[in-house]
């Protein structure tokens, strides 16, 4: 869906449907395709980075959402 959108077809998706995947789930599959897409696009643009994997900000992150939850 990245990099060659135009070769996805109805095909592609009843080939999915036909594993038993619901219409829902592809639709719900494909919005998040789509969302990372432009997340992702936007940290490119952006100069956004991951914090290194040594650093507290894993650790002080896990605890404030175990503690606080998603807001």
């Amino acid at each position: 869906m990245t990099l060659e959108p135009d070769t996805l077809g109805p095909e592609d998706v009843r080939a999915v449907l036909a594993l038993g995947v619901s219409r829902q789930a592809v639709e719900d599959a494909m919005h998040v395709a789509f969302l990372f897409n432009i997340f992702d696009r936007l940290a490119d643009a952006m100069g956004w980075d991951v914090p290194a994997e040594g650093s507290d900000f894993w650790g002080a992150s896990a605890k404030m959402l175990l503690s606080r939850g998603y807001r």
